[in-house]
């Protein structure tokens, strides 16, 4: 798979399929990459040119000196964008992933097409209580050093920076929400380890937002379900939005109606001769009764 020489990194992607760009970013975490999106990559690439960028210190993509942040992210997949794709974007993220692809439709609106934000918070809060607490485990530290340029020596390092980066990012805004200008679908599970009530406010922020609330799945439901999930995704991606038959947060204005013209007065109509009485049916048989 290629890399993308970019101003700050040396970025790996993968890259299939055909069709509009579609780019996709996986969960954060050291030994975390794209390897993570595999069941939703494949079935987007049969419907579009998917893309998917491995940041910094995750997977096949080296760390970068200093700490590490949502911002620093998102600027590289910006320059991603830019260098590899040229054209804007239809963006998905997930978890970490989703924060960095919010962060990209505020720093550059021009490059994001439609925008899902999958089991992600817009504010380090929005985690539910002791998510983020305790060590990683083991598992990560073997995937990590499976594919990682700096090697498994290198692990606590990152488990390092991005524990601090948690442990002060993300802090949008409610304000910050509502500047988003594109279409956006919020999905959350409905066992997440993002609280249910904060996506929720994520979807009543965001402007031109639709909310899909995932049963039965927990901070995995990409992988949990990935049937429901891809599906959820691809029409959101590919259709536009059904006219709704009693909305109420998508309400247009309503407009006055005009006056209603008094109806001239109906003349009376003629008695009606009642009807010869109709003899009451038989009752029906058992066998009928059971049919």
């Amino acid at each position: 798979m290629p890399t993308a020489e970019l101003p700050a990194v040396a970025m790996w992607y993968d890259e299939r399929g055909h069709g509009d760009p579609c780019v996709l970013l996986h969960p954060g975490g050291a030994g975390v990459d794209s390897r993570a999106l595999g069941a939703t990559l494949e079935v987007l690439a049969e419907a579009f040119r998917v893309y998917a960028p491995e940041q910094r210190a995750h997977g096949r993509t080296p760390d970068v000196a200093g700490p590490a942040s949502y911002e620093l992210m998102a600027a590289d997949t910006i320059a991603f964008i830019e260098t590899v794709i040229g054209a804007p974007v239809h963006l998905l993220g997930c978890s970490d992933g989703a924060v960095v692809a919010l962060v990209v439709a505020l720093r550059r609106p021009d490059l994001v097409r439609r925008l899902v934000l999958a089991a992600g918070v817009f504010h380090r809060d929005g985690w539910a209580k002791g998510v983020l607490d305790g060590e990683p485990p083991d598992f990560l530290e073997r995937s990590y050093g499976e594919l990682s340029p700096d090697g498994i020596g290198h692990y606590g390092v990152v488990v390092a920076k991005l524990a601090a980066m948690h442990a002060r990012e993300p802090a949008l805004t409610h304000a910050d929400l509502r500047s988003v200008g594109c279409r956006t679908l919020v999905m959350v599970a409905d066992d997440d380890e993002v609280r249910l009530e904060h996506a929720i406010e994520a979807y009543r922020s965001l402007p031109d937002a639709e909310l899909a609330v995932v049963p039965g799945t927990s901070h995995g439901l990409l992988v949990e379900k990935p049937g429901l999930c891809n599906l959820l995704i691809t029409e959101f991606l590919t259709k536009d939005p059904v006219t709704t038959f009693a909305p109420i947060r998508r309400a247009a204005p309503t407009r006055l109606a005009a006056p209603i013209r008094q109806a001239a007065p109906v003349r009376q109509a003629a008695p009606v001769r009642q009807a010869a009485p109709v003899r009451r049916a038989a009752p029906r048989t058992q066998a009928a009764r059971e049919s």
